[in-house]
C-alpha cells in the first residue's frame, strides 16, 4: 500500500523573471502568480518538520504547496522517509505482500477502485514509472504484458531485478526507451512532480504512436478534502507539489500531446481511512503509526467500503472522488 516517491525528483520549472522581482513561487505549470488558497498544513504521515500551505495560480487554478523544496531537499526527504528501505518480515509487510497476491485483492479492488490500473490486461510493452520493488510489475506481468520498471532507489531497483525484472535508475527526463513503450504507467506520481507538463512531454517522447499513459493522482475538487480540511491525507506535504483538477488534468494532457479517453472517478476507501486516520492521531512533528497499524487499516478499510459506500458513490459520480482515474493516448 505504499507509494514510492522516488520516482519524480526532477529540475524545477525556472521562476518567471516578473515574479521573482516580488520574491514569488511561479505556478509550476503556466509560470503565472500564485495566491493564498489554505494555510496550516503540515507533515502528517512521517512527522517532517515544517509549515506549509497551498497556493492558487490565479491564471490557470492549479494549486500547488509552498514552499516547495528545492531538488537537493526532495531527494534527502525521499531517501531518509519515503523510499523502499528494505523493510522484510513484519506484520504489516507480511500481510501486504500476501494481500498484494491474493484473489481477495483482485476482487477488492473491483470493489473499491483500481487506482494502480492493476485490473487492466493487454498485451506490448510497459513501463511503470517509480515501480519501487517491483509489486506492480508483477501483476502487470501476470496480465500480459512485458515490463519494466523505472526506479531511482538502487535499493529498491534491486529487489525489482532480484525477481527478475528489468529496471532502469534514472529520471524520466533523462531516459531513453530502447524501442517505444505501448503503455506507461503513472499511478500516483504525476503529483509528486516539480515539473508535470516535462513530465508527460517525457512520457509522450517515449511511446509510440496511439501508445498510452494511465494516470492516478488526487483530486482536487474532492469532497473529502472539505470535509477532512487540512488534515486530508491527500495534502501529503512536503512530497505532493501539485493538485489537479479533472479539468486542469485534461488541459495539460491534450497541451502536451495526448487525447484523453475521459477521466473517471473512484474514492478508495485506504485513502478516506488515512484521512480519517490524520484527523484522529496526527499531531505535528510525530510520525503517525497508526496509518501503518494493519489491524486498524484493515479495519477502517471495510467499515469505510460499506458503511459510507452512498457517500463515496455519490461523491463521484458528481466528479467529487478522492481520486482522478485517465487512460490518454498519444495523438
Amino acid at each position: 500500500m505504499d507509494i514510492s516517491g522516488s520516482r519524480v525528483v526532477a529540475e524545477f520549472l525556472s521562476e518567471p523573471r516578473e515574479c521573482i522581482a516580488r520574491g514569488q513561487a511561479a505556478c509550476v505549470l503556466c509560470k503565472g502568480q500564485l495566491g493564498k488558497s489554505l494555510t496550516g498544513l503540515f507533515d502528517t504521515r512521517f512527522g517532517i518538520a515544517g509549515s506549509y500551505e497551498v497556493q492558487r495560480c490565479m491564471k490557470c487554478g492549479l494549486e500547488q504547496i509552498s514552499p516547495v523544496p528545492s531538488s537537493t531537499e526532495l531527494k534527502s526527504l525521499y531517501e531518509s522517509h519515503y523510499n523502499f528501505g528494505g523493510e522484510k518480515g513484519t506484520l504489516y509487510t507480511n500481510l501486504r505482500e500476501w494481500f498484494f497476491s491474493s484473489r481477495l485483492y483482485r476482487l477488492w479492488i473491483r470493489l473499491d477502485g483500481d487506482v494502480s490500473f492493476h485490473l487492466c490486461k493487454g498485451k506490448g510493452r510497459l513501463l511503470d514509472i517509480g515501480c519501487n520493488e517491483g509489486r506492480g510489475l508483477k501483476i502487470y506481468a501476470r496480465n500480459g504484458f512485458q515490463v519494466e520498471g523505472l526506479e531511482l532507489n538502487e535499493r529498491a531497483a534491486a529487489v525489482a531485478r532480484e525477481a527478475g525484472f528489468t529496471v532502469h535508475t534514472r529520471e524520466l527526463s533523462d531516459f531513453e526507451a530502447v524501442a517505444p513503450y505501448d503503455v506507461l504507467v503513472l499511478s500516483n506520481v504525476l503529483e509528486h512532480s516539480p515539473d508535470p507538463r516535462q513530465m508527460l512531454l517525457d512520457a509522450n517522447r517515449n511511446l509510440k504512436p496511439g501508445g498510452q499513459v494511465w494516470i492516478s493522482c488526487p483530486n482536487s475538487g474532492s469532497w473529502l478534502r472539505d470535509v477532512f480540511c487540512t488534515r486530508w491525507i491527500n495534502w501529503h506535504v512536503p512530497f505532493h507539489i501539485s493538485h489537479f483538477s479533472a479539468k486542469i488534468l485534461r488541459n495539460l494532457l491534450q497541451d502536451t500531446g495526448f487525447s484523453p479517453d475521459g477521466i473517471r472517478n473512484i474514492s478508495p476507501s485506504l485513502w478516506a481511512a488515512q484521512s480519517l486516520m490524520a484527523r484522529v492521531f496526527a499531531r505535528r512533528g510525530r510520525p503517525t503509526h497508526e496509518i501503518r497499524n494493519p489491524i486498524l487499516v484493515m479495519a477502517l478499510l471495510v467499515s469505510i467500503r460499506f458503511l459510507l459506500f452512498p457517500a463515496l458513490w455519490i461523491g463521484n459520480q458528481w466528479g467529487r472522488g478522492d481520486c482522478l482515474l485517465v487512460r490518454a493516448s498519444k495523438v
